[in-house]
């Protein structure tokens, strides 16, 4: 019984670690693929106004970002700064 204890443990050890890195390094590509996402609509307002560059604002006032795609945005933004 106290072999299997400690050999669930054992794993338990190992794999935690693991799972906390794989966690960054997901969150890590979903920011790069939503920052995409933002300056691809960036671009397209840009193509339907004249090449006027938007703030995350005009884009959300505009329709080209959602609230929630908007707070994301915004939070990224002060996590680079």
């Amino acid at each position: 019984m106290v072999a299997v204890l400690f050999i669930i443990t054992l794993l338990i050890m190992i794999v935690l670690p693991n799972v906390g890195a794989q966690r960054k390094n997901a969150e890590s590509t979903s920011d790069v693929a939503f920052k995409t996402v933002v300056q691809t609509q960036r671009d397209l307002y840009a193509n339907d106004h004249d090449n006027k560059r938007a703030s995350l604002d005009e884009l959300k006032e505009a329709g080209y970002l959602s609230e929630k795609q908007l707070t994301k945005a915004k939070a990224l933004e002060a996590k680079e700064k």
